[in-house]
């Protein structure tokens, strides 16, 4: 820990004890309730590995492989963007607008799902909702297949190699969420260093101003969202003023905060 302090790695006792944890594939509990364990000398070798590449910026989430989300193991690699907890905002509110439209079995496309973890997550939610998940990258699909079939949604989730939805159905869906690619390429000097070096940066950078991804979105979700369906967007309080202008003449647009009373999610409705 003293060596994350030193190197101002974030959370140093969580990162040491998440690794630590890692190399001796535990729980914390077992840490805490262990205190007089030592480490064999291969186990003292490997966390030493895992102490160096965290010191070095690999976030702790790509040197154990696995991140939570919605109360799900999920597997990650370079390959996905990290699930976040903000993300979690996304899922309840495609949750909240399926309850208020009384719909028990929605068809909804997930459009850039990277780990899978909002198709998996609304699959939990929504056991009689059909569910297809969208990705350019051939190599985050297979992440996101892995952890459907590690969480047991393989037989509920439509995967497609696409870019955004290109070969879906027009006036085919309920809901159309998406956690986009939305930071500036102007703002990189800002973001975590840890972010822009070792996450997929197709997936973080949505062009120079953030918008450029969404701005290609936005038409194509209103030709498949059926009349009167959802679009459901994580953002940026960066853009969020400049993607309700391109949601010009949708309906019912809302905006959800995140715990930081951040701008995270934009809601918005077909027009009927």
């Amino acid at each position: 820990m003293t060596q994350f302090t030193a190197q101002n790695v974030p959370s140093p006792r969580m990162n040491a004890e998440l690794l630590l944890m890692f190399t001796l594939s535990c729980d914390r509990a077992y840490l805490y309730a262990h205190p007089e364990r030592e480490l064999t000398a291969d186990e003292h070798l490997r966390y030493h590995e895992a102490l160096a590449e965290r010191i070095r910026g690999v976030p702790a989430q790509y040197i154990t492989g696995h991140q939570e989300f919605w109360g799900m193991d999920f597997i990650v690699t370079p390959a996905v963007l990290i699930p976040r907890p903000e993300t979690e905002h996304v899922i309840e509110t495609v949750l909240d607008r399926a309850r208020q439209a009384g719909s028990p079995s929605p068809c909804i496309a997930d459009v850039g799902t990277g780990s899978g973890c909002i198709a998996l997550a609304l699959a939990k939610e929504l056991p009689q909702a059909e569910i297809y998940a969208t990705d350019i990258s051939p190599a985050a699909l297979e992440i996101a297949r892995i952890n459907a079939a590690r969480n047991q949604f393989e037989s509920r989730i439509h995967f497609r190699e696409a870019n955004l939805l290109a070969g879906l159905a027009d006036n085919a869906f309920d809901f159309i969420v998406s956690n986009p690619p939305y930071v500036g390429e102007s703002e990189e000097d800002s973001v975590q260093l840890e972010v822009r070096k070792f996450e997929p940066r197709s997936a973080v950078f949505g062009g120079q101003t953030g918008l450029e991804v969404i701005a290609r979105l936005v038409p194509q979700a209103h030709a498949a969202l059926k009349p009167g369906a959802w679009l459901v967007i994580e953002i940026s309080g960066t853009i969020a003023d400049e993607v309700k202008r391109l949601l010009a003449g949708w309906k019912e647009i809302r905006i959800v905060n995140d715990l930081q009373n951040i701008p995270r999610v934009i809601a918005a409705q077909k027009p009927s």
